[in-house]
């Protein structure tokens, strides 16, 4: 554990590490706080939560190809210092919004749209920073980390969302995630990158060729697009499950806005103890073992089904919480040891284009099919796609047997075709470090 934590000794990679930490601590205190302002509305209601969530979701997949390309082309943390600003002063907004009492449906609307599209050019360069600070052999680790560091950050946020709007309401909750943001972007300004990796890549191609050269990098791998498309459909159940209906049935039988954030919170510990695990976890066939851990969401549905006690829905959920950290983290190394570096940002917003493509139609229509069918229904079925997606998936045998490094020799899977090029991912020499959530 000592080796892998020498990283944190880099002062690029700590402010990354802090900046990612501060971030996330807001970013658990938005979910709670809007969910709860939203349903506060005189006209607020699960439908009226899933228009602006779906909002927020939809302007993040519209820009989110662009983002892929801009973090190419510039500087990745300086994509990221921008999107946080962005985001920061959207989420002010929406704190102004509350806490005036206007009750705008349309503004929420918009400011979330707005939030989403800074989401969209951060998640890409986020996603792909990494490899521009770190060693290739401590990659995973520093994944790891960063992933620890947000899952930290989640849950003193799950934590302090229920106190905040408790005691001071979801106003100023909004208020004290906004600062987050900021404080992210400060801390990112001061983040260098070493080497080559400080030159953008050319910029004589135009955006339209880059996606295309992108596009093809993304297909020609069926493992990445097979796996992209199951978590298409997992998130649409979360979404579903998790950020319309959670908060919904937390207001019916969980206690509010405490006992959801105490169900939150628990998520937030099984993130950190996955990304714990994670940091010395090498699976030997990294893929087949993500693909297995997003079998870990299926109990917190079948617990939120059940109008399961506190507790009980507790517990799943940090088994969730674990299962998605592992997910994440082994899922983003293969996809940076097997994919160019040159063209990692295009490939990683193509990978989280198709992840949530479809996720701004299951966040609309999640609660008027609970109004017809009953939310238990809705989590039962959303457990059910879940597991028959993985198993889906793992009948591909590119997904069951893609290895952990690149391979010299060239395989039956495109994705493992490319050896000189996914070394080219990983140089030996300055390599560096991840994400969400």
């Amino acid at each position: 554990m000592r080796a892998d934590l020498s990283i944190l000794r880099d002062r690029s990679f700590l402010l990354l590490f802090s900046a990612r930490s501060v971030s996330l601590l807001g970013d658990a205190i938005a979910p709670v706080a809007l969910a709860f302002a939203v349903l506060g509305m005189p006209d607020g209601s699960g439908s009226t939560l899933g228009i602006v969530a779906a909002a927020r979701i939809a302007a993040q997949v519209a820009f989110l190809l662009y983002g892929g390309v801009l973090a190419d082309r510039l500087p990745r943390h300086r994509v990221m210092v921008g999107a946080d600003l962005t985001a920061g002063l959207a989420q002010g907004a929406v704190a102004v919004l509350v806490l005036t009492g206007t009750d705008s449906l349309a503004g929420l609307v918009v400011l979330s749209m707005v939030s989403g599209a800074a989401s969209a050019l951060f998640t890409p360069a986020s996603r792909s920073v990494t490899v521009r600070l770190v060693p290739a052999e401590k990659i995973q680790s520093a994944n790891a980390l960063v992933q620890l560091s947000m899952n930290a950050g989640s849950i003193g946020g799950a934590a302090l969302a229920g106190v905040l709007v408790v005691l001071l309401g979801a106003g100023w909750a909004l208020v004290v995630d906004a600062a987050t943001f900021l404080v992210s972007a400060v801390l990112l300004a001061g983040v260098r990158l070493t080497g080559a990796a400080d030159q953008p890549s050319p910029t004589e191609e135009g955006i339209f060729s880059q996606l295309r050269h992108g596009w093809r990098e993304f297909t020609e791998r069926t493992w990445l697009w097979a796996a992209v498309a199951q978590l298409a459909l997992v998130n649409v159940c979360i979404g579903a499950g998790f950020i319309v209906l959670g908060p919904v049935e937390a207001e019916a039988h969980l206690g509010g806005a405490s006992g959801w954030a105490a169900v939150l919170t628990a998520q937030a510990v099984g993130f950190v103890a996955g990304s714990l695990l994670a940091i010395r976890l090498r699976p030997r066939r990294p893929l087949r073992a993500a693909v297995l851990f997003t079998l870990g969401i299926v109990p917190s549905l079948v617990a939120l089904a059940c109008a399961a006690p506190v507790a009980v829905t507790a517990g799943a959920m940090f088994v969730t919480g674990l299962c998605m950290s592992l997910n994440d983290v082994t899922f983003l190394t293969a996809l940076q040891k097997h994919v160019p570096e040159e063209s990692m940002s295009r490939v990683m917003s193509y990978d989280a284009f198709g992840s949530f493509v479809f996720l701004p139609l299951g966040l609309a229509v999640a609660a008027p099919i609970a109004d017809r069918v009953g939310s238990g229904a809705v989590f039962l079925g959303a457990a059910c796609l879940v597991a028959a997606a993985a198993g889906v998936v793992l009948a591909v045998p590119g997904v069951r047997t893609l290895p952990y490094e690149p391979q010299p020799a060239a395989g039956a899977e495109a994705g493992a075709d490319r050896p000189q090029q996914a070394s080219a991912a990983v140089p030996a020499s300055v390599r560096t470090t991840k994400e969400d959530q």
